[in-house]
């Protein structure tokens, strides 16, 4: 049976590159799902396939590889249901804006919980900084200081000034990377930067709402000259936890992770128990306010914990 990797999701129809470098548009044949999960897509961007073959073009895809890995969030338009970004990734870009439009700590946060619940590295990337203010800048460094301290690596670039390219050139070389962010972040050009002739439509800011307006409608995989392929994804306005239980949640919260052995109690949610570590850590300034602030709304949110899987 043939082989390809699905590089584009179309909804119902899929760009398959095939394993002699050509691209056919396949379709999926009979039920694919995950085992025990309702998807809006079942195949995703990322997926190594069987298929068959209808014509020189086009074709039909029978069997989904094991993944290595995949990324997930709550759909859009069905509450209850999960759409699959990207599988098989080797590490994550999050694009992060301060302004224009501006990329909330809560944002990356759920990001950062929803990556590391599948095992995907993160480093995070405060693109555009030609456009910021000295305070813009200090808000920056502010924010980096967070997530560095915590274990995430962080990039400052700019296509304007050329600021970080070269290290995250070297990033990106040879691995299957995702790169994610809000609309108007700068995804897109930072792509056609990378990969000359692609010309992926740039988004812009609306005025009114200072937020991104969509250019990207589905993930798809670009190939890169220098080797390994970018993940291209549609501009997220909110990032819906999945399969996460909230009594596992704060585990991917590195640093709280890390000071659990020190609370009074084994199982300790870092809410309203008695000798929390983590309480004593954020009253003496060394865990962020706005980590602690991420994660108790994460909790308690309602709407978030209809998606939770029960265990």
């Amino acid at each position: 049976m043939p082989q390809g990797l699905v590089i584009k999701s179309t909804g119902k129809n899929y760009d398959v590159l095939t394993d002699d470098g050509q691209v056919i548009m396949c379709q999926v044949r009979g039920k694919i799902r995950l085992e025990g999960r309702s998807t809006t897509n079942p195949v995703a961007a990322g997926d190594r396939v069987d298929y068959t073959l209808e014509n020189e073009r086009e074709g039909n895809i029978t069997h989904i590889h094991a993944r290595k890995n995949y990324i997930i969030r709550k759909s859009v338009n069905l509450s209850k249901e999960a759409q699959i970004i990207a599988t098989n990734l080797d590490q994550a870009l999050l694009v992060v804006t301060t302004t224009r439009p501006q990329t909330t700590p809560g944002f990356i946060d759920r990001f950062l919980i929803t990556a590391d619940a599948y095992d995907i590295p993160v480093t995070l990337l405060f693109h555009k900084m030609d456009q910021y203010s000295a305070d813009e800048r200090e808000e920056v460094d502010e924010l980096m200081h967070i997530y560095q301290t915590i274990g995430y690596p962080c990039i400052k670039t700019s296509l304007e000034t050329q600021e970080g390219l070269d290290e995250l050139h070297t990033l990106l070389a040879n691995k299957i990377t995702l790169i994610s962010g809000h609309s108007a972040t700068g995804k897109s050009s930072l792509v056609n930067h990378f990969i000359p002739g692609k010309d992926l439509r740039i988004g812009e800011v609306s005025e009114a709402s200072n937020k991104g307006q969509h250019t990207t409608t589905f993930a798809e995989m670009h190939a890169l000259p220098f080797g390994g392929f970018i993940v291209d994804t549609p501009g997220i306005k909110g990032f819906g936890l999945v399969d996460i239980p909230k009594e596992e949640l704060h585990h991917h919260f590195k640093e709280f992770f890390a000071l659990l052995p020190e609370c009074k109690f084994h199982n300790c949610l870092h809410l309203n128990e008695p000798g929390c570590a983590v309480h004593k850590a954020l009253e003496a300034g060394e865990v962020a306010p706005s980590r602690y602030n991420s994660y108790t709304s994460m909790f308690n949110d309602e709407e978030e914990r209809s998606v939770y899987r029960n265990g």
